[in-house]
């Protein structure tokens, strides 16, 4: 549901994915935004152990500023939608917030 809401976006060039979705899902990307010049690039690990995966700390990171919103710290929702709509306020304060510093300065 996630890459079919990202079609909307036009201008989406990689989409990164975990090692374990590479199955399927590199036909089905190919499929769904074809004609768009989007490509997904799979993450792998190769080694076993610690190591840091390019790209992943772009993920991870979102993580962590979506949680400084209170409301996300734990999971209170019963519903998805919930959770999904308490996301999109988080990440619109975040936006909010960089707009209104760079603005000032």
């Amino acid at each position: 549901m996630v890459l079919e809401k990202a079609l909307i976006f036009g201008w989406l060039r990689v989409v990164f994915a975990d090692g374990g979705y590479a199955g399927q899902l590199v036909t089905w990307v190919r499929n769904l935004f074809r004609g768009q010049g989007t490509r997904l690039e799979i993450v792998s690990r190769n080694k076993p152990g610690f190591h840091v995966l390019p790209k992943r700390w772009i993920v991870e990171r979102t993580f962590s500023w979506l949680i400084h919103f209170r409301r996300l710290a734990k999971d209170y929702e019963v519903k998805t939608e919930h959770s999904e709509a308490f996301i999109y306020a988080s990440a619109t304060r975040l936006m909010l917030r960089r707009l209104a510093s760079h603005h000032a300065s």
